[in-house]
């Protein structure tokens, strides 16, 4: 798994976490992930796009590591020009990944695959209603997990709350904590 090395830049924040959450998947042999709120990038000179190494790069490196696998990404966002510019990014990986413009919570209800891997960052941490929609995307992803699944919530402490109280009285463990995220386990 020598591609995370690529992302392990001093402005992406969350690359410990990725980097542990995505050996832990590889040890499961984990193909199948699911991510609710694409990596946007930011906007450089009012049309050009470029990557945003704050923004922690999660569909980049998720796309990279369901090719290396041979597995597959769904990633899912509401707004068309967060997938646009995510699609760009991914696009050496485009027959590994399908993207879906949608509210995560209809998203959910309606997906009907088994979840290797979950990450849940469609709404940030700053909205007043980010951790009440986030343990609806738990609840509603719950009977898609297996025994073996794993969880990444991200923005802790911001939205992670409600969430990850839930998970905790429903018997899920947590496995890596990190200042911006909880990497648990369905078992």
């Amino acid at each position: 798994m020598q591609f995370i090395n690529y992302y392990n830049n001093p402005k992406n924040i969350r690359f410990e976490s990725f980097k542990y959450a995505l050996y832990e998947a590889s040890k499961r042999g984990h193909k199948t992930l699911v991510e609710t709120g694409v990596a946007r990038g930011k906007t450089k000179f009012f049309f050009f796009k470029k990557i945003n190494w704050l923004d922690g790069m999660s569909t980049m490196i998720f796309s990279d590591y369901v090719r290396f696998v041979n597995g597959f990404l769904y990633s899912c966002d509401i707004e068309r020009k967060n997938i646009q510019n995510a699609k760009k990014f991914t696009s050496k990986n485009a027959s590994f990944i399908k993207f879906i413009q949608d509210d995560s919570l209809n998203f959910l209800k309606k997906f009907n695959k088994k979840i290797d891997f979950l990450y849940l960052d469609s709404l940030d941490g700053q909205y007043e209603e980010a951790p009440k929609h986030q343990l609806e995307e738990i609840k509603l992803a719950e009977n898609n997990l297996h025994n073996n699944s794993l969880i990444l919530l991200d923005d802790k402490g911001q939205k992670t709350s409600l969430s990850l109280d839930y998970m905790i009285k429903n018997k899920f463990k947590v496995v890596n904590e990190t200042k911006q995220q909880i990497l648990l386990s369905k078992n």
